[in-house]
């Protein structure tokens, strides 16, 4: 059974559409997926609701479709430079059509199945599927590789560890040095207590998107193990979700916390830098706190979405 995944590049949008093939038990291709531009997008929502489905609106009609399309048992997208193609190829090959994130602005009753996270206050529908966060495209397997190479790097002391995943500035939020400063002192005063057995160890990484300022100031704290990803790109995310009793992730950072809210024992503590005002970021970020050390089980919503594709 195999799934065709239109991609609209953006790594976090692609990971959630193999996370929703893998749930339904679908093997997949990716297909690369974009508008010729923004003005085609703008016309994709008018045809959309005249029910007008054509892939010229796109920059390659043809799609590196295969040559047995009947191999396809359904049509993934995620985000809104998918959607409308979605719906267009799932028509063309007859099969069912599944997207991640709300389409707003196109017609929701002609998709087969919505999987809407909740900050995204989608209304009911008998084809939308609310989940609590969103989709992470990862496995026991994967989790247990991550720790393996962690462990080459960092061995094992027997005390436990609190771990710090730092993002970066967005349209949604800020990041400057002072308020990272004032997060770590805060962080290293509630786990400095005990003795030292029972101290933990603390863990931190950034991302691409940490300012070099702010790897400035993390680099000053006494880290039990740090990854500052301007001097190195390993990635110790896996293993810290597996293995932390408290992971404290930077607001921003929806993919990490959907995973930290997804995966692993540990409780979950959001750094706020958001800006302000109600937006669907700070909605998540607040779901996410509130959860604690409660983890995401999807299993009856991966049961609504197989009934509404049709999938055995």
């Amino acid at each position: 059974m195999k799934a065709l995944i239109l991609t609209d590049g953006k790594a976090g949008h692609e990971n959630q559409s193999k996370a929703f093939a893998r749930a339904l038990g679908c093997d997949f291709d990716l297909v690369p997926i974009k508008f010729r531009s923004k003005a085609t997008k703008a016309l994709s929502y008018l045809f959309d609701h005249i029910g007008i489905h054509t892939l010229r609106l796109f920059a390659d009609c043809q799609l590196g479709i295969s040559s047995s399309p009947q191999n396809y048992r359904l049509v993934i997208g995620t985000g809104s430079g998918t959607f409308y193609a979605a719906k267009t190829v799932a028509k063309m090959l007859g099969v069912p059509c599944g997207v991640v994130l709300y389409p707003r602005g196109y017609r929701i009753d002609s998709f087969n199945c919505i999987l809407a996270p909740a900050f995204d206050n989608p209304p009911p529908a008998p084809n939308t599927v609310e989940i609590p966060v969103n989709l992470v495209a990862a496995d026991a397997e994967f989790y247990a590789a991550g720790v393996k190479a962690f462990r080459e790097r960092h061995a094992e002391s027997g005390r436990p560890a609190v771990a710090v995943i730092v993002g970066g500035p967005n349209k949604c939020s800020t990041m400057s040095p002072e308020w990272m400063r004032a997060q770590l002192e805060s962080i290293f005063a509630a786990h400095s207590k005990g003795s030292n057995d029972q101290t933990p160890e603390i863990w931190v990484t950034t991302s691409r998107r940490t300012p070099p300022e702010v790897e400035a100031v993390i680099d000053s704290f006494p880290f039990d193990y740090k990854l500052l990803y301007s001097r190195d790109h390993f990635n110790p995310i896996p293993a810290f979700v597996s293995l932390a009793s408290h992971l404290y992730v930077t607001a921003e950072s929806t993919g990490m916390l959907s995973e930290a809210c997804s995966f692993g024992k540990a409780e979950v503590h959001v750094l706020d830098n958001l800006k302000p005002g109600p937006h669907k970021f700070r909605r998540f970020a607040e779901s996410c706190a509130a959860r604690g050390a409660e983890k995401a089980d999807l299993t009856r919503q991966f049961a609504a979405a197989r009934s509404l594709l049709n999938i055995n």
